[in-house]
């Protein structure tokens, strides 16, 4: 193989991006699915909170937490399953052992499927937060450079558990399918989404706190409550942000590496 064959090439990393997004745009199924699961959650918690303001105003500002946090879990759980979707599709439709063969880097692959998560969550998300400032007068986009920082955080743990997932479906098959719907809701009680981590006992805390996405929810409740941005948090969360990335980095190669030692590109059934 020729050396510029082996090099970082933008133009495979825009081939495989305008791949998926064709097969995005073509499909309105695959489009509505983007938006509706978003835009029912965010109704229910919306109500959710509208009711506990009118209940007690001593509660109201906890109360408005309520669709911050789900708004940024919604982000963290689509930014995985975005990029986690486009690597599926090449698995149904049993093209993974072809990208495999062709110049195609792992690297320009991850890159991809990293660029394709962002698209689809801004075909869900965008649409969800209009309606939420519609509906129960909630901006997100209000919280300004603090929420640039909140997104890329969310994003950084959203990829590298998607490349973990990634790899496991490529050494496992479609056996380990369902890891990809259900990984973070691992962390979902213990990221502290929707209470602090006080709530969580003494021993569970330090736990909490090896998650990024802890820092990012805490962080979000001092912006909306107390109006303060946590610059330490979100430093302890791009911290070890970046040891998950090169966790999930190395994993997915890893797993790629043993998945072509064992033929299981080319069986990737249950």
């Amino acid at each position: 193989m020729s050396a510029e064959a082996l090099a970082f090439s933008p133009r495979r990393v825009g081939a495989m991006i305008l791949r998926y997004w064709y097969l995005l745009r073509s499909s309105w199924p695959r489009l509505i699915e983007l938006i509706y699961w978003p835009a029912v959650q965010m109704f229910m918690w919306g109500f959710l909170q509208l009711g506990v303001a009118r209940q007690t105003g001593a509660v109201m500002a906890a109360a408005s937490t309520f669709l911050a946090a789900f708004l940024l879990w919604d982000l963290l759980f689509r930014g995985q399953i975005g990029f986690s979707m486009s690597f599926m599709e090449e698995m149904w439709s049993r093209n993974l052992p072809n990208l495999m063969i062709s110049p195609l880097r792992p690297v320009e692959f991850v890159i991809a499927l990293m660029v394709m998560s962002v698209i689809r969550l801004a075909v869900g998300f965008v649409p969800v937060t209009i309606l939420a400032i519609f509906f129960f007068g909630f901006n997100l986009w209000d919280l300004g450079l603090a929420l640039v920082v909140f997104f890329a955080n969310l994003f950084f743990t959203a990829w590298a558990v998607g490349m973990l997932c990634s790899g496991l479906v490529m050494r496992n098959g479609l056996g380990a399918e369902g890891l990809t719907w259900s990984m973070m809701f691992i962390l979902l009680p213990l990221t502290c989404v929707y209470y602090p981590v006080t709530t969580l006992p003494l021993w569970v805390q330090p736990i909490a706190w090896a998650l990024p996405p802890t820092a990012v929810f805490e962080g979000m409740r001092a912006l909306v409550i107390d109006h303060v941005f946590r610059a330490d948090l979100m430093l302890w969360a791009l911290g070890l942000n970046l040891l998950w990335l090169a966790a999930g980095a190395a994993s997915f190669v890893v797993l790629l590496g043993k998945a072509k030692q064992a033929g299981a590109l080319i069986q990737t059934g249950e």
